[in-house]
Order: structure tokens, then sequence, then C-alpha cells
């Protein structure tokens, strides 16, 4: 998909603005990052970190989520903004959740000086894990058992 340039534009802002709501006592890694709706409505979320580290939520799952809570459960487009010089890519755990519901979205990445590099999750995460995959091993479960 081709994301129009005033949508990318919009998504990036959100995605800024949003990363100076970050809560990173811990790393000091400031994220936002914003979700394009098949709707046209955007969501946004931020890294939102735990003294128990395992609970530390990332900023494109927490845009994902807001959207889900809202109804939504396909995605076009995502834009991530960190507190780097150089744009950062998602983590493995956002990649898949954002693989959920837009498997071949364009994903845009922002850096501290407003510097961008434009990607696709299928070249982040060319084999994502899916339901599919889940039925295909309950199809095979009942082959096993019948044997």
């Amino acid at each position: 998909m081709t994301l129009d340039p005033r949508l990318r534009d919009q998504l990036v802002a959100a995605a800024v603005a949003v990363r100076a709501h970050a809560y990173a006592p811990a790393s000091h890694f400031h994220v936002g990052a914003a979700v394009l709706a098949a709707d046209g409505r955007v969501f946004t979320g931020c890294n939102v970190e735990n003294a128990s580290y395992g609970l530390t939520i990332c900023a494109e799952r927490a845009a994902v989520c807001a959207a889900v809570a809202a109804g939504v459960r396909e995605l076009r487009a995502v834009a991530v903004a960190t507190g780097l010089d150089e744009p950062a890519t998602p983590c493995g755990a956002c990649r898949q959740v954002l693989a959920e519901f837009g498997p071949d979205m364009p994903i845009v990445l922002v850096g501290r000086g407003g510097q961008r590099r434009e990607t696709t999750l299928p070249v982040l995460l060319p084999q994502p894990f899916r339901f599919a995959d889940l039925a295909r091993s309950q199809d095979r479960a009942g082959t096993d058992a019948s044997s």
C-alpha cells in the first residue's frame, strides 16, 4: 500500500507528539506510535515502563490496543517516533502484533531530528505467526489422534 503524503505527515506528527507522554524512567528511551485505521482514524500510544520490566508496554502495542478498544480490526500504516538521531524499528513483539491487524502495512520510522526512513512490515517480519498456523496445528492434532 502506498501511503498518501498527507496521511504520512499526519501519522508522523501524531507519533512525535505522543512520544512526549512516554513513561520511561529506566531506559529513558521515549517512543511514540500512531496507527492508521482502515476508516482513516488515527490512534496513538507511547511506551510505558514498569519496575517489573516484563510488564512494560511498547508504544506500537499501546497504539494498536487503543485502536482495537475503539472497534478497529484493520490497520493500514504505522509511524514510530523515537528520541534517537537515527530512526529505530519496532521490536519483534510489536512486529507480530502489527501483523495481526495489517500484515502488509507501510511503516514510517522517525528520528529525533525528523529524519525519516520508510519500510514495510513484510520486510521487517517476512513470516509472521498467524491464526491459520494454529488451525493447521489443530487439523494435524486430529489426524494424529486418529492414527
